[in-house]
């Protein structure tokens, strides 16, 4: 299990958090479940010969949330953590709970030099990364832009406007960059 089950801190009792919390543990009896009687307890073997399947070697270089005392059982090894990125997602596990948003804006920041470095190699390929076609720009004209988008409801019209942003801004923006290296080299 990648809980553990010594909890130093149990936490108020069912009792205290249904008289603190109006609603709390509506569902504990199972006949105040909306699934009941549908919802069964009495299903057959999964057919798993184990409780816990066998443990894969501990990896100390694989990520684990602090709240966990171990690694799962089984785990990925394919995309193993490297460079910045790594190293920032390595700190977002190793100091802060997951239910913190400093845990998922550090990951989601990993995530983005992930990206930045990714298309900085891409320059460096024979297929570099073409934000023109990426962006779908092309296919507006083919897909009938406006009426496909308006008067039907779509959820995502609400951040149309920004889109364009989102996506060629930061490409903009290092073309802005390599411009001005580029002018402050000339000068010299």
């Amino acid at each position: 299990m990648p809980y553990t089950a010594e909890n130093p801190n149990p936490g108020p009792s069912v009792e205290k958090l249904r008289a603190r919390i109006p609603g709390w543990g509506v569902d504990l009896d199972t006949a105040d479940r909306p699934s009941f009687p549908q919802e069964r307890f009495d299903l057959p073997p999964t057919g798993a010969h184990w409780d816990e399947p066998e443990r894969q070697p501990d990896d100390p270089g694989r990520e684990r949330s602090i709240e966990h005392a171990m690694l799962t059982p089984v785990y990925g090894t394919a995309q193993p953590l490297h460079g910045l990125s790594g190293a920032i997602r390595r700190s977002a596990y190793a100091r802060f709970s997951e239910g913190r948003a400093r845990h998922w804006l550090l990951l989601i920041a990993a995530d983005r030099v992930e990206a930045a470095g990714a298309h900085a190699r891409s320059l460096f390929t024979l297929r570099p990364d073409n934000p023109i076609t990426e962006t779908g720009i092309l296919a507006e004209r083919r897909s009938r832009p406006l009426s496909s988008r308006y008067g039907r409801g779509r959820v995502d019209a609400r951040h149309t406007w920004m889109d364009p942003l989102l996506v060629a801004g930061p490409w903009v923006l290092a073309a802005a960059g390599l411009w001005s290296i580029a002018a402050r080299l000339r000068r010299r």
